[in-house]
């Protein structure tokens, strides 16, 4: 049985989730429809724009993403901490780029003065709405909802367009995390749309790569509009993935060689060393960035990571924890 969103996300737990949202009925969301011949290609922007524009305001970024045909996947991170560092004007601020405020609001914002009552009152909504501007349910909502009335305004027509509410997994640990953000990556060369990663169009590798090779000569340049890679964990780690964006790249475009190579438990010999430190065999990091979805449910991580996040959600037991045990641990 389904568990409530609440019961998937704990900020205790993780700060990492990987989420999808697929179209209903399997209608085309971009590209083109094989059906109607009708080309909806223009919608990969339509959804890439907004993303990045809600990260902009919300305190989550965005770490990878895959816009394919009819559904797309995004892997985010909750930065807890600068959403409680936003003074009150800033939140109230953020939540007026999106939504048409309380009047109370508009007010606090002109700096004209409020009797207590109305100063209890913005009190409370910036709580409320500090609370929801680091919400993954509202920062997917607020994404969904805006290219659910574009499409449907498109087609001249009304209804539900997306399948229900969005899907999520909570990554635990730094194996999940790499191997969740090398699956996103390689949605269209698993599709055959696209032959190597950086080829692969509205997706975030490709988007670092482009940074990467017009920035810097020495090929460090990331892109100000996702979460940047920095380096292996260490003292006074800054905020970002924790991993080389070099080793990142090699990573994926290694798994991406492999794959296509069409042979079952064939490995090349030059395995990144990215793997060496994460202490995953090869021949499993090749099998979760094919099968990521499918194996994994809802908690994604080593065995005592999901045990310790069940612990923090309640859970009785650990779903998933056999796959967890066989492939990460």
């Amino acid at each position: 049985m389904p568990k409530p969103r609440k019961a998937l996300v704990s900020l205790e737990a993780t700060p990492y989730y990987h989420c999808v949202s697929r179209c209903v009925r399997r209608a085309f969301l971009c590209g083109q429809d094989s059906q109607s011949g009708q080309s909806y290609e223009h919608r990969r922007q339509w959804i890439r724009d907004r993303m990045l524009q809600l990260a902009s305001v919300f305190a989550v970024d965005v770490c990878a993403y895959a816009i394919m045909s009819n559904h797309y996947h995004v892997v985010l991170h909750i930065d807890r901490a600068q959403a409680e560092g936003w003074q009150d004007a800033e939140v109230v601020r953020r939540w007026r780029e999106l939504f048409t405020a309380h009047p109370l609001a508009q007010r606090f914002s002109a700096g004209e003065p409020l009797s207590k009552a109305e100063a209890r009152l913005i009190e409370a909504l910036v709580a409320l709405w500090r609370a929801r501007l680091m919400d993954i349910s509202w920062f997917m909502r607020c994404l969904n909802e805006a290219i659910a009335r574009q499409a449907n305004s498109e087609e001249g027509c009304t209804g539900r367009f997306w399948e229900g509410r969005f899907k999520s997994q909570a990554l635990l640990d730094e194996k999940a995390l790499a191997a969740c953000l090398a699956y996103v990556d390689l949605n269209p060369i698993r599709a055959a749309m696209a032959e190597t990663p950086e080829d692969s169009d509205y997706t975030s590798i490709q988007q670092r790569v482009r940074h990467a090779v017009s920035g810097e000569t020495d090929g460090s340049s990331q892109s100000t509009e996702l979460m940047p890679f920095v380096g292996n964990p260490r003292q006074d780690m800054p905020k970002g993935l924790p991993f080389r964006l070099g080793d990142y790249l090699e990573l994926v475009d290694w798994s991406g060689r492999a794959m296509r190579e069409g042979k079952r438990g064939a490995i090349p010999p030059n395995t990144p060393p990215i793997l060496e430190r994460l202490s995953i065999d090869p021949a499993y990091w090749l099998h979760m960035t094919q099968r990521f979805e499918s194996r994994f449910k809802g908690l994604v991580g080593t065995a005592y990571k999901l045990r310790a996040a069940c612990a923090v959600l309640g859970y009785q037991r650990a779903p998933g924890l056999a796959p967890c045990r066989e492939l990460l641990t």
